[in-house]
């Protein structure tokens, strides 16, 4: 069966059963209401012609776990889906999450309501077996997915809940496939790239896109915004391109809109601006059959006019259609910048909509403000961040967001400095190898590179401990391994014994309890069993419904709920919840060991949230500290 979400419409699968003789053994009908949770059904058989009996059991998949049921959508519901695909040309890391997240804020605002997906053209299922300085951050869903950080972007500009499904892989896709070529789905046929996969595809993206994420489960959204990751022209992408050149014809012209983003560099020497390379990428674009609607144009400066004009003659743009995204001092300044170039009206054109432009300008009233708040504020306040992918600020780009918002509400300008977490251990050979091996190790090129001197780890050391000791507050995020950890550790310390403000998120709560354990209570070895199994005092320890076998898709994920022990605390008074409770995403495979509670709370260190077992701690707090707490989810 498939319904869609918010319908009211019963279904029944009518059923016969034969012997290996076809004699017939029994039948029955089976009846499911489309918002039924269950996904089985069972029931007594009994043959008209003996006396034998089986159950018999049909499996109901939910729309989360069925990959790609047959389209379901008529033509009417078809046709009032629009889709605005964004693609990348040139380089890499032009921004596309940025702007399809911008086109998103302008559509919302003109009233419409919006979903996104973002295409990683990976072989991997998710991102949650990629190291950071490979892809940047894991960004944590409700339902437990673990995605493209694009996704973090997406919600936190759209206000919208996503799902695992609104990120595809190439994994993802290939996975579901040749699952359903196992179980005899395709009748025999030979599976190929085209049409299987590529109408796997497009199923998928029609399926999730009718899917509301704006907290409204009543109707769907008007506009799907798709992200194609990637550059145009990249061998792996080929099976999603050619998918969505299809569907361009699948959902309708009037409903498809293509954004084309790009780049136009200036040649330092000559000083011009060059459209050369757009002009390339928009024939590659051209020559797998689709045709870009509108380009919005990366450039250090505005476009000069007869640049403009150069590209819309040789990429059959017209001019009006060329957005010209420039660097601007915050990215809060993008979707007013695509205003004011006529974005509305272009998608009007194309999409056969009628948005007002006054009507956006209006509902981004607040979103401006915030833009310019960002530039004028004046009084600084330094966050020192005690990471271990540091060497790339993308593995922590939700944390850096969070601290930008809390900044704008508290009107404090952000000075956050970056400290690689093994710079603060003190410089041996010993420390000097852990440092620089593990599984979680920068790449050879960035800092903690083996092959230095100790007069340079040395001067990091002295570095290290300047800037710590210039901060405002300490941040220690989550991580995985050991590198870094003792550093992390030394960190926690300083902020509880020299009464710094100390926010520990995932990792940084357990360190901090590490540091607890070792310093207060007394017990020199206390550690993880993630960094040392044989560890005497193991404080914190791996969770008994964890893998030790699979690392994808094995942990603690998703929204879970954790119970506040008590409203005389900082996080009552942060969250402000009247309910006693608050649902965060969490991501961890190792917690608090519950043997130690008792004794970490009578020497202070209060675990003011726990879950709705009471087992498992979720926030830490200490008495008699200005500011130190600590959370095993993350709310970033």
């Amino acid at each position: 069966f498939f319904f869609p979400p918010g319908s009211q419409r019963q279904g029944a699968i009518t059923f016969a059963i034969t012997g290996t003789s076809r004699q017939p053994l029994g039948q029955g009908v089976l009846r499911s209401h489309s918002h039924s949770r269950s996904h089985s059904r069972s029931r007594w058989l009994r043959s008209p012609h003996s006396r034998r009996r089986a159950r018999v059991v049909i499996n109901l998949a939910s729309s989360s776990s069925f990959p790609f049921p047959p389209s379901p959508l008529d033509a009417e519901v078809r046709a009032s889906m629009k889709y605005v695909l964004v693609s990348g040309g040139v380089v890499s890391g032009l921004g596309k999450g940025v702007t399809a997240s911008s086109l998103g804020v302008l559509l919302k605002a003109a009233g419409l309501r919006v979903t996104a997906i973002k295409i990683d053209p990976y072989l991997n299922i998710d991102a949650g077996t990629m190291s950071p300085f490979e892809h940047g951050e894991v960004f944590v869903l409700d339902d437990g997915g673990e995605s493209d950080l694009d996704l973090g972007n997406y919600e936190r500009f759209m206000d919208v809940t996503l799902r695992r499904d609104n990120n595809i892989t190439t994994g993802k896709i290939y996975q579901a496939v040749v699952e359903k070529e196992r179980r005899g789905d395709y009748l025999g046929k030979t599976v190929q790239v085209v049409p299987h996969i590529t109408d796997a595809i497009q199923d998928w993206i029609e399926r999730v896109a009718h899917v509301p994420v704006d907290g409204n489960p009543d109707g769907k959204p008007d506009v799907c915004i798709i992200e194609l990751g990637g550059t145009v022209g990249d061998i792996e992408s080929a099976p999603f391109v050619e998918a969505l050149r299809q569907f361009q014809f699948r959902v309708g012209a009037e409903n498809f809109c293509l954004v084309h983003v790009s780049l136009v560099p200036v040649l330092g020497v000559v000083g011009e601006q060059k459209t050369k390379p757009t002009q390339h990428s928009v024939q590659t674009l051209r020559s797998l059959g689709l045709m870009p609607h509108m380009l919005a144009v990366r450039s250090t400066g505005e476009l000069e006019k007869s640049t403009s004009e150069k590209l819309a003659l040789f990429c059959h743009v017209p001019t009006s259609h060329i957005i010209n995204v420039h660097d601007v001092s915050n990215i809060w300044h993008v979707p007013l910048l695509l205003l004011r170039q006529g974005t509305i009206g272009s998608l009007n054109t194309v999409l056969k909509l009628n948005m007002s432009e006054a009507t956006v300008t209006r509902e981004l009233t607040q979103w401006r403000l915030r833009a310019e708040k960002w530039d004028q504020m004046t009084k600084k306040v330094t966050i020192v961040m005690v990471g271990k992918y540091t060497g790339l600020s993308d593995a922590y780009l939700s944390v850096i967001k969070a601290l930008q918002h809390a900044c704008i509400a508290c009107s404090v300008k952000l000075d956050l400095v970056w400290l690689e977490a093994a710079d603060l251990e003190p410089v041996d050979s010993k420390s000097t190898a852990v440092a620089n091996c593990g599984p979680d190790a920068p790449p050879p090129d960035s800092d903690g590179a083996d092959g230095e001197s100790i007069e340079t780890l040395e001067a990091r050391h002295t570095k290290a401990w300047e800037t710590i000791r210039s901060a405002d507050g300490v941040l220690v995020p989550g991580g995985f391994g050991e590198r870094g950890v003792e550093g992390k550790i030394l960190a926690a310390n300083y902020a509880r014994t020299s009464g710094v403000p100390y926010l520990g998120i995932c990792l940084g709560m357990q360190t901090a309890v590490i540091e607890f354990c070792r310093n207060v209570i007394g017990m020199p070895e206390a550690h993880s069993t993630e960094m040392h199994q044989a560890t005497p005092n193991p404080c914190i320890v791996f969770m008994p419904e964890g893998s030790t076998t699979h690392m994808g898709g094995t942990m603690r994920l998703g929204s879970r709920r954790t119970i506040l022990q008590t409203m005389d605390s900082t996080a009552a008074k942060l969250y402000q919840s009247a309910s006693g409770f608050i649902d965060e995403r969490h991501r961890h495979r190792y917690e608090v060991n519950p043997e130690y509670v008792d004794r970490l709370e009578k020497a202070g260190c209060r675990f003011v949230g726990k879950d709705e077992t009471g087992r498992r701690m979720e926030i830490m707090e200490l008495d008699n500290h200005p500011y130190f707490i600590a959370a095993q989810f993350h709310p970033e």
